[in-house]
């Protein structure tokens, strides 16, 4: 029989955890209410984070090895104190999604199975406002995650030159996320151009070993610069957020210095929060000096300048301008006049 469920207080509510001994995690047995007490222990360095964002809330009822969905929509029955925004898709369809305003919404999404926030890249209050730059460092195969470390400080030396601060974290599984936090100036669509500029530049100065190519069959042995993942409307796995893997990985704020050596199986919802207590949130000054993307914007406008075009987008969103045929290049190879 299930245990009873658990009434907790979090931030001056009452949040119900049903059955608290389901396991949420197999291979060390961690169960939803382990998972609950995890994002307790990190919640001033979570909040720092994502809070105030829209959330999509990935849900695994059954734990990370039972089936799952995507949820946008705040379910009809949830709570009334439940903060929401209304966010819009990319074919602009909207739905009200979950605001990471207070642990007690946090608390209520993993009663409700989620073992994963993926982040809006602006607040609830300025939807208008792209705050973050994300770039998403991939492997793809015949890399390993040493390949992605290099790219990593790839990465940070570009910043550097151009004067924008940017914090890494881990992907929680095999990539690694560096951010920047940006002044209130820049929609999505800016803050994408600014993306695809610092991956194109990054694969001209590391062509053997980045690639900012979108479509699979062009990256070859690289790892992936995922400029799209600064798309509008598109998320990004949070920051502190523990990851559906059995292993019950969590995506970890580290400090530039951890870079070389971290160990990304190893920063689990066991782990984490000891680590926090003795070494600190390595993102603590994220907000102290907002970084401005003028410098990666000068370098789209002299590609534009140039003739050259703009990245391909994901499928899901519609057609852009200037965007090249949205197609693979072996496929247009093989369409009449292709």
């Amino acid at each position: 029989m299930p245990a009873d469920p658990v009434t907790l207080e979090v931030d001056g509510r009452e949040v119900r955890v049903t059955s608290p001994d389901k396991v949420f995690f197999p291979k060390r047995g961690e169960t939803k209410l382990d998972l609950v007490r995890y994002y307790l222990a990190v919640a001033e360095p979570f909040l720092r984070a994502v809070g105030g964002r829209p959330l999509l809330l990935e849900r695994y009822p059954d734990g990370a090895r039972g089936k799952s969905f995507f949820q946008k929509r705040v379910p009809k029955g949830a709570p009334d104190w439940l903060s929401t925004v209304e966010v819009s898709t990319p074919n602009g369809t909207t739905s009200n999604a979950l605001v990471a305003a207070d642990m007690a919404n946090i608390v209520w999404a993993v009663n409700m199975g989620c073992l994963g926030f993926h982040v809006w890249p602006y607040r609830a209050a300025e939807p208008a406002c792209a705050d973050e730059l994300r770039i998403d460092l991939d492997p793809q195969p015949g890399t390993n995650f040493d390949d992605v470390r290099a790219a990593a400080f790839a990465v940070k030396a570009l910043l550097d030159e151009v004067g924008i601060v940017a914090y890494p974290k881990t992907s929680g599984s095999k990539g690694i996320h560096i951010y920047a936090r940006l002044e209130p100036r820049w929609d999505s669509m800016a803050v994408r151009y600014a993306a695809v500029a610092l991956a194109r530049e990054l694969q001209k100065r590391h062509p053997e070993t980045l690639t900012c190519e979108w479509w699979k069959e062009q990256r070859g042995e690289r790892v992936f610069v995922d400029f799209n993942q600064n798309a509008p409307h598109k998320t990004v796995f949070g920051a502190w957020s523990a990851r559906p893997r059995v292993g019950a990985q969590v995506s970890t704020p580290i400090t530039w210095a951890e870079v070389a050596t971290v160990q990304s199986e190893e920063l689990t919802i066991e782990t984490v929060p000891d680590r926090l207590a003795a070494m600190g949130d390595a993102w603590a000054s994220i907000d102290d000096n907002l970084q401005s993307i003028e410098p990666l914007l000068e370098w789209h406008r002299r590609d534009w300048d140039h003739g050259m075009m703009d990245a391909p987008w994901p499928p899901v969103y519609p057609k852009m301008p200037n965007e090249p045929p949205r197609v693979s290049p072996s496929r247009a190879k093989k369409e009449p006049n292709g």
